[in-house]
């Protein structure tokens, strides 16, 4: 089932190229011109993810986060021309999970949207503990184990093998995982993962033949979990 995104912009334009480009994605999405019908159509239409404009009319943006907040931890994308760190800040202490000034590249929006439903999902999943044969990913604790020895490794390389694992089999780009492992607003290039991915296969060694993390030629890695495991 896609995930729905709740537009609530008045600048039809603005609308109209979220909602061409969030579609072409893959996602469900209403259009919300006002404050008010924003409200409305977030009871029925129940979203998965807001953008949602500050300068709304009828009522503005600060006043429909607080009236989401007063029932629903859904995520919402703050949209606004205005940069000023305060409202930001002010957006922030609303409880809004991002905030994105205009104008906009539509590769920062789907960036961010990915990031905040990924983020928000990651809430929601209870367990941050993967286990394998031989293999064992804690994130709550931030440990690694392999054929049940400890063995040191950065968060971050931590974090990558926990994402490429919590996804058997799919393949990731380098650029999706400095997205969403490193952020959107890291900058570094695509080496930074090759890198990583090399000292993970340093301590992975020969540990199964159940699973292994694998170079899809000219596309990017993925953990394999071969079948029956």
């Amino acid at each position: 089932m896609p995930r729905k995104v709740l537009i609530a912009e008045d600048d039809s334009n603005i609308a109209e190229l979220l909602n061409l480009y969030l579609k072409k994605e893959g996602y469900d999405t209403m259009i919300a011109p006002n404050g008010g019908k924003a409200l409305e159509y977030y009871r029925s239409f129940r979203p998965d993810l807001v953008l949602l404009d500050i300068m709304l009319p009828v009522m503005d943006g600060w006043a429909v986060c607080g009236k989401i907040r007063e029932t629903d931890k859904t995520p919402i994308i703050m949209l606004t021309a205005k940069g000023e760190t305060i409202d930001k800040v002010t957006g922030l202490e609303m409880g809004a999970d991002d905030y994105i000034v205009k104008p906009f590249e539509m590769k920062e929006v789907l960036a961010r949207i990915h990031a905040v439903l990924r983020r928000s999902g990651e809430e929601e999943v209870k367990s941050k503990r993967l286990s394998f044969d031989g293999l064992v990913i804690n994130l709550e604790s931030y440990e690694l184990e392999v054929r049940g020895q400890r063995v040191d490794a950065p968060p971050k390389e931590l974090e990558l093998l926990f994402h490429l694992a919590s996804s058997p089999n799919r393949v990731f780009t380098r650029n999706q995982l400095l997205d969403e492992v490193w952020g959107f607003d890291y900058f570094g290039d695509s080496r930074t993962v090759d890198v990583h991915i090399k000292r993970l296969r340093e301590k992975l060694e020969d540990v199964s033949d159940q699973w292994s993390l694998k170079t899809v030629w000219g596309v990017g890695y993925k953990f394999e979990l071969r079948s029956g495991s």
